[in-house]
């Protein structure tokens, strides 16, 4: 099935033909099964930094030099993030990145004596370089038995029922590709049908005949046994689909991968975030409160940096200007593209910025909502990179901390953290609303200690983002 074929569906009505999910509650197996195995991490290279946005105490870091990663895989986390940003790099850029990542993920997995599970952490709506990263992490630290393709993502209302992934707006599931996602410049599809967007990934390297797929009514009725028995029957090097439509379909997965991975069998993922808070046994938290992410001793406003261009974003940044009280600073895309008024610009807007925040004011600092793409995919993510370092040099800008730091959007908020904030590790402690993850700065950072919230540019109604900062400016200084 094609997603010319695919049509929008009825959540309500097709979550009520779906079978109950397995009622036993799966968690504590998953964690006695983690504990088996203490010298066994999950490694989840994350593409931007939004892939953090279902799990809590768990250490993100930006670099993979040997030692950094020997450090993390000897380690009481059972497992961590590297953040590659690679989503933003273009593809030679991206496949000289990962041949040096899984050079040193071998090294550093010797030094501290440990084996490890790869999980290649995308976008939730298909976006990003699949098959190349996998193919590399595959000839480099495989080969793989299996790799499973798991996009679900429920914060985001991103589900795959009979092998079709659907982005849930309200009751409507539309499939993929009829969303503005599919559209993307440099990471287009033309298949909802996961079956067909590998045969349409690959070149048809994998045929559709060739891809595999576990069913939710695997899940919901096999449980995990004889998921786990279904996954050593498939051929060697299979891609297989893994259909999900709530956390209890991940949860099922999660332990029939550890208990086939028990018996010899050699899984790689590529996936959205769902899978790993399900193999790493969490629960999700509540989201940290308002008095919890603001900083209690600071007196100056809070910063906003908005860099994602998709329309959520826009309309969630429309709801921001009418119902809070706050300073926004436009920075004009054709005018940061434009070498000889690009420094201007910068130079303008920080010092707007300074001079708001230092007088307690909150501040949004955004792009302009025209996008401005290039004649092709390259070119496209060289405007991007452009913009995004216009908005890393204002926060380089920055005279002292904010009393709250949203970054938003997955690659404006990797490269704030990196190359403005000069993190190097930090912790997720949890999430500011659902699928918006919050990470406590390391040390070596600019502003050590201060929460850093990262907000995709996909996740929440129009009125999350207004929502998040009343919250925070309700808290008393």
């Amino acid at each position: 099935m094609s997603s010319a074929n695919s049509q929008i569906l009825s959540r309500s009505d097709v979550f009520a033909s779906l079978g109950n999910p397995w009622a036993e509650d799966l968690l504590p197996e998953i964690q006695e099964a983690l504990r088996e195995r203490p010298n066994h991490k999950l490694i989840v290279l994350d593409d931007d930094a939004t892939g953090t946005q279902t799990v809590k105490n768990i250490p993100v870091v930006t670099d993979w030099a040997v030692e950094t990663l020997s450090r993390e895989l000897s380690g009481d986390a059972a497992g961590f993030f590297i953040l590659t940003n690679s989503r933003s790099l273009p593809p030679e850029g991206t496949t000289v990145l990962h041949r040096e990542v899984a050079a040193n993920i071998r090294e550093a997995a010797i030094q501290a004596g440990v084996t490890f599970t790869l999980i290649s952490r995308s976008d939730s709506t298909l976006r990003g370089y699949y098959p190349l990263e996998t193919d590399i992490l595959n000839e480099d630290l495989g080969p793989f038995d299996l790799l499973l393709i798991a996009p679900y993502f429920e914060a985001g209302g991103r589900y795959t029922i009979d092998d079709v992934h659907y982005v849930a707006e309200g009751d409507e599931l539309i499939p993929a590709a009829e969303t503005p996602f599919a559209q993307d410049k440099a990471f287009g599809y033309k298949n909802s049908n996961l079956n067909n967007w590998v045969e349409e990934k690959t070149g048809g390297s994998i045929s559709v005949a060739d891809v595999r797929s576990i069913s939710i009514d695997q899940l919901r009725k096999d449980g995990p046994a004889k998921v786990s028995e279904q996954l050593l029957e498939l051929p060697k090097g299979s891609v297989c689909i893994v259909n999900s439509a709530c956390p209890s379909d991940m949860e099922v997965m999660a332990l029939a991968t550890l208990q086939a991975e028990r018996t010899g069998l050699k899984i790689a993922f590529r996936s959205a975030v769902a899978i790993v808070a399900a193999r790493l046994g969490q629960l999700p938290r509540e989201p940290l409160s308002p008095s919890e992410l603001k900083s209690a001793d600071s007196t100056r406003g809070g910063l906003i940096i908005v860099g994602s261009y998709v329309p959520k974003t826009t309309s969630q940044l429309e709801s921001l200007l009418g119902s809070v009280e706050i300073t926004q600073i436009e920075l004009s895309v054709d005018d940061l593209l434009d070498a000889s008024k690009n420094d201007e610009v910068i130079q303008l807007a920080s010092g707007r910025m300074n001079a708001a925040l230092a007088s307690g004011r909150d501040v949004v600092v955004s792009t302009s909502r025209i996008l401005v793409v290039g004649s092709d995919a390259e070119s496209s993510l060289a405007i991007g990179r452009q913009v995004s370092d216009a908005l890393v040099s204002i926060t380089r800008q920055l005279q002292s901390a904010p009393s709250y730091l949203i970054a938003k959007g997955g690659i404006t908020s990797s490269d704030v953290a990196t190359l403005g904030l000069d993190v190097r590790r930090a912790l997720i402690v949890g999430q500011a609303l659902p699928g918006v993850p919050v990470w406590k700065l390391g040390g070596e950072s600019r502003f050590a200690g201060m929460n850093y919230v990262v907000f995709p540019g996909n996740v929440g109604d129009a009125q999350a983002l207004g929502q998040l900062v009343s919250n925070l400016q309700s808290v008393t200084k």
